[in-house]
Order: structure tokens, then C-alpha cells, then sequence
């Protein structure tokens, strides 16, 4: 019996129809595999996954290996987006023991969960030196029945050797000038001045690291780190992984040159590089960032937003390519033929020379992935904003890649403050309003009256997960972010109730953070990364909530705790600043102070109006804003901030210490500065 069919999750609800006898994480598959006396097979992967859905075809819906399967061991399929906990703890696992990780991953435990054998995607018939999976399942038996001694004493050591991995937190402190100074110095060195970002192939976009070079240059002027931010959202922006027709941001490229990406579109990247070119935009007025900001705005509205008013986790890599078969990218790439077939020839050649489309390829079977060297000359404008229109209808009529729908907080959260921002920055009301009502869903659904978080949703059911820390921080963030720009200071008050659980549940000693929170679910061991994968670590993302609330509040708990946890950064910074650079933007605002900024005035006022719109477009790092009217007992930054000679004026402190107020937009922008 599969027990799969009633998941939250899409990637479970995918297995669901299985010959394997899956069941979810749970108490009861343990209990069944001490009761079988057999190992546990623990599968983790994710719904936009490819090579997951390549192993599942093979294997998983093949009858023999699943007759194997069902035969020999208790299989448990877990959402590793759903259950990151799970995940980062046998991932630690499979890395230490091979060197390597990803999905889907395999791993099989004893009946007390204690990992003994791992790998990841295996083939169903041996292939470049791997072993077939079905030959992998009868190893692992026949060590299970044969050498159980064996198999219990390497459980016994990998669970000892992850149990004493508790990170603790080194350096006397946060980071200051010179850690940060170290920490430029290395991504300078790691820097590709060819084709921007850092590091070879396969090639992510390095959204942490750009914010702290935007905030570093923000603070200090180094105009080297502005330039490598710049070149590298350029390089991206212009390549492959960004979709030149409906915008938005493949999740890396295959190749250094940014030029063929791995097809699916994930929230939190899109989230991240929204405000990433929205910050850019601050620093440099450029028309490319403020582009590519409001297309990736709009892609994540037009394409991931679900009828409950938040926002789907990813579309998927592969899609039906018009003969029944699923092949990665074909909803995204293009022929000559195919760009004649859509515009006819003369607009096709124009097209191919445009967004570099030949004879040969950039990716395979002759097609290539849309790429923009250049702008169009003035000639050419109107002529190819016509062949984009066309060629975006014509994609429109192929199948659509799957979406996996499931609303996952911590990702909403990053949405929440890409969108609040980008809105406020480009006025463009709607955005701020998408933004708002996905805070409401969080509110509504996710959010219990204790102020504790469920991790997912779909189709307006809480999932039965609890969330863990990244959706604490995360979502707080963007509700700091949306209280700055809709004057309303019940988003503040909620995440103050958010950190609370930070500095209650998740805090260990001396500025430690954990992903999962005291009280959750224990497993052999708790899991702790400050560096930063694909979003900002758990841990440096309540640091710089945290900062942000005490900023706004002047609540000294909150700033401690916010400076405890920079120590790690201060440690790992000038070491690996490419895998913690959210922590190192978030100690460029502290070392900003961070800015607190108080406009005071009446809404109707245009004087009021433009001293917030130019403390908005501000790019100090990580600077806070409270609006509205003078006395307001919705932000303590407004409280005894009275009019100046009965204008609207703006107040910038650090630290609860302010300057004299000004009442013109260019002073106060010369304070920002």
C-alpha cells in the first residue's frame, strides 16, 4: 500500500502512484522496519528536479525493482524542500562519506535511522563505473542478513562522527573593517573577469556575494566591488540562464559563459535576484537592472503565484516537447526553423542574429538557448519588441513545464520583500500589493496564535511540518521590508513575534544558531550551517532580521543576539566569503550602524512624499524606514519626531542618536550617502 496520496507535498503526490510501498517520514516506517527486521531505503529529492524524475521513471515506477524494493526494505520518500532538516542531516552525511552530494539522494538506514550506505541517483543498469540500483539494493541486503555486526558498527561511528560536529561559534565578536576587507580581497580572487560571477562550471548565481559587494561599495566606495556586481548581473542578465522572453532566472548554468542553464525556475532565486538588480539599480540608475528587476518581479506574479495569493516553489526543467516525450529545456529553446515557423523568414534572421540562435546550437539536437549580446539599435527597437511579443505567444502554445505548487514560508518571505521593494522603488503599486496579500496568506494560514510556523502549504492546507529557522528569519524579513514600505506597523509587530521564537527555540550558546528549533523533532543530530547553498543560511538570516527589529525597536536583545551571531561570519568571511555572503552584507549594515531613517509628515503632502521616496531609493546598507504621521504609535523610530516649522521632515539616526532633521530631499540624501 502506498501511503503517499495524501501529501501536502507534489514531489510525494508524484510517487504516489508507484509499485513501490512508499511511506512518508513518519514514526510508524521505523516501527515497521524493527518489526521486519530490514534496513530503511530513504529517498530525498524535490519536484523540479530532473534527475529525480529520471530515477523515478527508471526505477521507481519499474515492477522488478520495486518488487525488490517492497521485498527487502521499509522505502521512505521525503521532500528535502519540505523536510530541510531531514535533508541537511543525511546530506552531511553522504558528503562526508562520498565526497559529493545531491538529488535524488539515497540513503539507507538501520530501523533507528542510523545511515550505513549512501549515494544519490544510480542508474537501473551499471553505467560509467556505477553500479546498477538494482544491484545496489541486493548488496545492501545481503550485508544487512550477513555482516549485520559489520553494518551496525559503521551506523554507530557515522552517528558518532555527525553527533560531534555541533558547530561552535569562533571569533571574539562580528566582523569589522578587516574581515570584510579579507572577505573582498578573496571573491576578487575567485572572480571571473571574463565572464563574471565566481568560480567554473556549472556556474550559480552568487545572489548573497552580490549583495554584500553592493552594500560594501554602498559603505565605503570601493569601486572594484561595485564593478564586479555589475559586470556579473550583466553576464547573467545577457546569457542563457535569464529568460530573454518571459524574464525570470533558470537555478545555474551548465557552462562558465552563462549561456546554457539547468531549465528549472526556483522561487527563492528569482526572489533573491529580484532585489539583487532592484539594489543595483540604486547604486548605478542602470535601465538593464531596473529591466530585469520588473521582468523577474512580474515572471514570479505571472507564473508562480497560486490562487491562494502566495507563491508556487519552482517550475520544473522538463517539459513535453510536442512528440510525448519529456525532455529538459524544451519549452525554453529554439531551432531556425522553429523561430521561421513563428515570425517568418526575414524577422527570423533578425531574430537569430539577435538572441543567437545558429544552425549548430548552443544547446542540443540543433537548438539554442535565447541569449541577448546586445541591445537593439534604435532601428531595430520597435522591430524586435514585436518578434519578442510573437516569439513569447508562440512558446505560450508549447506544453508547460509542471509547476510544483506547494507554498514553502521561508521562500514567500523572500517574495514578500523582492516584490514590497521592487513596487516601491519602480511605483509600481501592484507589486506591493501581490506582496501584501502573500503576508496575509503566511498570516492566515502558516502562522498559529502563537506565532509559530508551518513550514508549507498547498491548495489552503497547512502542511504538518513545522518550519525551521530559515523561515523564522525569512519571513520576518520580508515583513520588516513590507513595513517600510506600506507605513503599517502590524507587519513589524508580527515580526517581532517571529524573532521571539528565534531568541526563544532556535539560539544556542554564545550567539549559536540551529535550524530547527529545541522543541522539534529529534533526529541523530541537530542540524547547524551557517553558510549559505541556495538561500541565505537560517542563521545569517536572523541576524539580519534581528538587527533590522532592534534597529527599528531599539531592543538591545535583539541587537546582541544579531552581533553573537555575526562571530561565525567574522570566522568563515575572510576564509570562504563565497559560501557567507548574506552574513557579510549583514555585517556591512552593521558596521553602517544600520541607518534608521524617520519620515515624518502628512501622506497628502508632496514634500512628505518625496524625502520617503528618496529615503527608499537610498542604497545605505540595510538602513530601515518608518513613515507617517509624527507622534504615530506604529513605529517607535516615529515617536517624539515632530514637524519642522510645520513641514515634513526626515530624522537619521544609528543607533537611537540622530542627526538634525531635514526637510529637503536632497540634504537628506546627502546623509544617506
Amino acid at each position: 500500500m502506498n501511503r503517499l496520496g495524501g501529501a501536502t507535498s507534489p514531489y510525494l503526490l508524484q510517487h504516489a502512484g508507484n509499485p513501490v510501498d512508499w511511506w512518508p517520514w513518519e514514526p510508524e516506517a521505523f516501527e515497521e522496519a524493527k518489526r521486519r527486521d530490514v534496513p530503511v531505503l530513504l529517498s530525498v529529492g524535490y519536484s523540479s528536479c530532473h534527475w529525480c524524475h529520471v530515477m523515478a521513471h527508471e526505477s521507481f515506477e519499474d515492477e522488478s525493482t520495486a518488487a525488490l524494493i517492497n521485498e527487502h526494505f521499509v522505502a521512505v520518500k521525503v521532500d528535502r524542500e519540505e523536510r530541510p532538516d531531514i535533508d541537511a542531516v543525511y546530506m552531511e552525511a553522504v558528503q562526508a562519506a562520498t565526497g559529493q552530494g545531491g538529488w535524488p539522494m539515497t540513503v539507507f538506514l538501520t530501523p533507528g535511522a542510523a545511515p550505513f550506505y549512501f549515494g544519490t541517483y544510480f542508474p537501473p543498469e551499471p553505467r560509467h563505473g556505477m553500479p546498477s540500483f538494482p544491484e545496489v539494493l541486493e548488496g545492501v541486503h545481503t550485508a544487512w542478513t550477513e555482516r549485520r555486526g559489520e553494518v551496525a558498527e559503521v551506523a554507530d561511528r557515522i552517528v558518532k562522527d555527525l553527533a560531534g560536529r555541533s558547530l561552535a561559534v569562533v571569533g571574539d565578536g562580528p566582523p569589522g573593517e578587516e574581515e570584510l576587507a579579507a572577505a573582498l580581497l578573496g571573491l576578487t580572487r575567485e572572480y571571473d573577469a571574463t565572464r563574471g560571477g565566481f568560480g567554473g562550471a556549472p556556474k550559480f548565481p552568487p545572489s548573497m556575494a552580490l549583495e554584500f559587494l553592493l552594500r560594501h561599495h554602498a559603505r565605503t566606495g570601493a569601486e572594484g566591488a561595485l564593478q564586479m556586481a555589475a559586470d556579473t548581473c550583466e553576464a547573467m542578465a545577457r546569457g542563457g540562464i535569464y529568460d530573454q522572453l518571459g524574464g525570470g532566472f533558470a537555478r545555474y548554468a551548465v557552462d562558465r559563459a552563462w549561456v546554457v542553464p539547468h531549465f528549472e525556475k526556483m522561487l527563492y532565486d528569482n526572489a533573491l535576484l529580484c532585489r539583487v538588480y532592484a539594489h543595483l539599480w540604486k547604486a548605478t540608475g542602470s535601465d538593464l537592472a531596473r529591466r530585469v528587476a520588473l521582468e523577474t518581479a512580474d515572471f514570479m506574479v505571472r507564473e508562480l503565484r497560486t490562487p491562494e495569493g502566495g507563491f508556487a516553489s519552482a517550475l520544473d526543467a522538463d517539459s513535453d516537447d510536442g512528440n510525448g516525450r519529456f525532455v529538459e529545456g524544451a519549452y525554453y529553446a529554439w531551432t531556425p526553423a522553429q523561430l521561421e515557423e513563428a515570425l517568418g523568414a526575414e524577422d527570423a534572421v533578425l531574430a537569430a542574429a539577435h538572441y543567437g540562435v545558429t544552425e549548430e546550437g548552443t544547446f542540443e539536437h540543433g537548438a539554442s538557448v535565447l541569449q541577448l549580446p546586445q541591445e537593439a539599435g534604435p532601428a531595430d527597437a520597435g522591430r524586435i519588441a514585436s518578434i519578442r511579443t510573437r516569439l513569447h505567444a508562440a512558446r505560450e502554445r508549447r506544453e508547460r513545464p509542471g509547476r510544483d505548487d506547494k507554498i514553502v514560508a521561508a521562500w514567500n518571505g523572500l517574495a514578500i520583500a523582492a516584490l514590497a521593494e521592487t513596487g516601491a522603488l519602480f511605483d509600481r503599486p501592484d507589486l506591493v500589493e501581490r506582496a501584501t496579500e502573500a503576508a496575509d496568506l503566511l498570516v492566515r494560514l502558516h502562522l498559529d496564535d502563537g506565532g509559530r510556523l508551518a513550514r508549507t502549504s498547498k491548495d489552503g492546507r497547512a502542511g504538518a511540518h513545522t518550519g525551521v529557522l530559515e523561515d523564522y528569519a525569512d519571513v520576518a524579513e520580508g515583513f520588516l521590508a513590507l513595513a517600510a514600505v506600506t507605513g503599517e506597523g502590524a507587519w513589524l509587530d508580527f515580526a517581532g513575534l517571529l524573532l521571539d521564537h528565534v531568541l526563544d527555540r532556535f539560539t544556542g550558546e554564545g550567539g549559536a544558531l540551529y535550524d530547527t528549533a529545541h522543541d522539534a523533532e529529534t533526529l541523530i543530530r541537530r542540524p547547524q550551517d551557517p553558510t549559505d547553498n541556495a538561500t541565505p543560511s537560517g542563521w545569517t538570516a536572523a541576524a539580519g532580521a534581528l538587527l533590522s527589529y532592534a534597529a527599528h525597536t531599539g531592543s538591545e536583545a535583539h541587537r546582541t543576539a544579531a552581533e553573537g551571531a555575526l562571530g561565525v561570519v567574522k570566522a568563515l568571511g575572510p576564509r570562504a566569503p563565497r559560501f557567507i555572503g548574506w552574513g557579510l552584507a549583514v555585517a556591512e549594515a552593521l558596521l553602517d550602524g544600520p541607518r534608521e531613517i524617520a519620515v515624518v509628515g502628512d501622506a497628502a503632502d508632496p514634500g512628505y512624499r518625496e524625502l520617503r521616496r528618496t529615503a527608499l531609493r537610498a542604497a545605505t546598507p540595510g538602513a530601515v524606514l518608518a513613515a507617517g504621521a509624527p507622534g504615530s504609535e506604529e513605529f517607535p523610530l516615529l515617536r517624539d519626531r515632530p514637524l519642522v516649522a510645520g513641514s515634513a521632515a526626515a530624522y537619521v539616526c544609528r543607533h537611537f542618536t540622530c542627526d538634525a532633521p531635514v526637510t529637503e530631499p536632497d540634504a537628506l540624501a546627502r546623509l544617506l550617502r
